[in-house]
């Protein structure tokens, strides 16, 4: 009988337990989508709600950001009306579960397309990938504690732009020599006739 009520006992805490990181890893996704709204909504003032006071998030750029209050400048400082770009739109997704070290910290990592639109049309699709470490807060709320955000820098859009520009650039160029050699041989040629 004692067995039969330890059994009962560990399978009731076993689906307790089940739920309970259920519950969690479904907080956390909302985590994720507030941040992707947040920002693809250019509402930067509500970014800090998904991030400890404690954070410290490496930018794409590589660029820190330790405090809520350096959030909003430098979204503003690199996007929208006075930024280096128009507009930023992301897409974020997690490549596993979060793995929970105790009950109130976990890590989970993924992937995401960073869409930046300069203020001349042209976009560019970053592939990026990123560690977040999770906390649970004496608030009972799971933050962001750090994040690291990184790129390619061998094999990024932008790079592949600016190679095309030195292609293309490079093609005109000897073009335009080539035509000016002709000009300049046809005046010489024309001179010597004379």
């Amino acid at each position: 009988m004692i067995k039969y009520i330890v059994t009962v006992l560990l399978f009731l805490s076993t689906q307790f337990l089940h739920a309970n990181t259920e519950a969690t890893h479904n907080e956390l996704r909302q985590l994720v989508v507030g941040i992707e709204k947040a920002i693809n909504s250019e509402k930067y003032d509500s970014l800090a709600q998904y991030f400890s006071k404690e954070m410290k998030v490496t930018a794409i750029n590589q660029e820190l950001l330790s405090k809520h209050s350096d959030i909003v400048p430098w979204f503003e400082k690199w996007f929208g009306k006075n930024g280096r770009v128009n507009k930023l739109e992301i897409k974020l997704t997690t490549e596993n579960k979060t793995k929970f070290y105790g009950d109130n910290m976990g890590i989970v990592y993924g992937i995401g397309v960073e869409k930046y639109i300069l203020s001349d049309a042209r976009k560019f699709d970053f592939l990026t990938r990123w560690t977040a470490t999770v906390i649970k807060e004496d608030d009972g709320k799971w933050r962001i504690l750090t994040l690291h955000i990184g790129t390619n820098f061998m094999d990024n859009p932008l790079l592949g732009a600016a190679e095309s520009s030195i292609k293309m650039f490079g093609a005109m160029g000897v073009i335009v020599g080539l035509l000016l050699g002709l000009l300049f041989g046809f005046l010489l040629w024309k001179k010597k006739k004379k």
